[in-house]
């Protein structure tokens, strides 16, 4: 069998590998040169525990190949990015693209998948896309959606032995998406149809988004009331039936900070919940800013002048290289605005460079700073001790022992 993958990112790279590991001779395609020839050397653009081991086994072994094409295969991943509009309306044009770039080499008995994260209906969409072009292909190619449900840090585990919610546009489609995973998927994989698992793809990530947003409206609460937020979440965790999540600079990445807008732009009557929790975690970011900033006036105002100030972390979330839709990302933009750049050591130690921000070591940025703010919890600032002597905003939970 031969699969074609259209996106080799955070998602369709370690799933093509994966794929390819068991056998299946896999194709990947991406519009980066640069992307193509790192991969085509054994060697990855992202980061990822073993990712890089596997791809290099195998490239060797001839079961991948990267492309900036597609090639003639029996199985069509759609795994590209679905972005938002500036009024979040979800973006499916990158699924569109990546559909027509496959709608030449389509042929009957073939398996078109869509994995990206996409609105209710686009699964349909593409299917009718592709029959208005191929109407020969009418009911002669199998056409499902199954999204992913893997953990930065640990995709590869994930990608294996995570279930999978697999819907085709019928019966048939579904039992040929559902014989293509079983190649390469231990976890239990669930039949429905194409708007369920759709929908279920978005239900999960902004039940996820809701929760975060009650840990971190109790932050802002505690922190009017003087109390310690994550000694409180401790203690209520204690109760068996209760499971609150821990707060943070807000929400980021491209599933739970995006996921729930595709809900709210098609139902916005209707989800409600979901609505507000996206501002609460939206304003969470903000507020973290408006802390550090009224932080740094106060020092200014103490010590006849401007503070160093340490923004620690960039990811959306801690122990990964993923900038996408992070709040830290955003609270370290507005905090800066309007200062001297040189009095702001900007600290992300899951990447060696930015187009925007200079990095510095997180053990000189702590040493020099005047104010330390830990936007992201990466494992190497909890080595840190603890300094008193230090205007220290722990937004993320670091020192959350002390």
């Amino acid at each position: 069998m031969k699969a074609c993958f259209i996106g080799l990112g955070y998602i369709g790279l370690p799933t093509a590998i994966v794929a390819a590991d068991n056998g299946i001779e896999v194709v990947g395609v991406d519009i980066n040169s640069n992307v193509v020839e790192t991969i085509n050397k054994g060697k990855i653009h992202i980061l990822e525990p073993r990712l890089e081991e596997l791809c290099s086994r195998v490239i060797g072994k001839g079961t991948l190949k990267a492309q900036t094409e597609p090639q003639e295969s029996d199985v069509y991943l759609i795994v590209v990015p679905t972005p938002f509009t500036g009024d979040h309306q979800p973006d499916i044009s990158y699924v569109e693209s990546a559909t027509r770039s496959v709608l030449p080499y389509l042929r009957e008995g073939d398996l078109y998948i869509i994995e990206s994260t996409s609105p209710v209906g686009t699964t349909e969409k593409m299917a009718n896309l592709i029959f208005s072009e191929r109407p020969e292909l009418k009911d002669h190619l199998a056409i499902a959606y199954c999204p992913e449900r893997v953990l930065p840090g640990n995709v590869i585990y994930e990608l294996v032995h995570n279930d999978r919610v697999i819907g085709g546009i019928n019966e048939t489609s579904t039992d040929r998406a559902i014989a293509f995973y079983n190649q390469f998927v231990k976890g239990e994989l669930h039949r429905t149809n194409a708007r369920t698992a759709e929908m279920c793809k978005l239900t999960e990530n902004s039940s996820r988004d809701v929760q975060i947003a009650f840990a971190n409206e109790l932050s802002l609460i505690c922190d009017k009331a003087g109390i310690n937020v994550w000694e409180l979440i401790a203690l209520a965790n204690k109760h068996p039936r209760v499971n609150i999540l821990q707060p943070g600079s807000g929400v980021g990445g491209h599933c739970i900070a995006v996921d729930p807008y595709f809900i709210t732009a098609d139902f916005p009557k209707e989800s409600q919940i979901i609505g507000m929790a996206r501002e609460i975690n939206n304003y969470k970011a903000f507020w973290c800013a408006e802390k550090t900033q009224q932080a740094m006036k106060q020092f200014e105002l103490e010590h006849g002048r401007e503070p160093v100030v340490a923004l620690m972390g960039l990811a959306f979330k801690p122990n990964i290289d993923d900038l996408r839709e992070s709040p830290a990302k955003y609270i370290a933009t507005k905090v800066m605005q309007g200062h001297n750049n040189g009095d702001f050591l900007i600290v992300e130690p899951n990447i060696s460079e930015h187009k925007v921000f200079k990095l510095t070591d997180y053990r000189v940025a702590y040493e020099q700073a005047d104010i330390v703010v830990f936007l992201v919890a990466h494992n190497p600032f909890k080595e840190l001790a603890y300094n008193k002597e230090k205007i220290i905003l722990d937004f993320c939970g670091v020192f959350k022992e002390i």
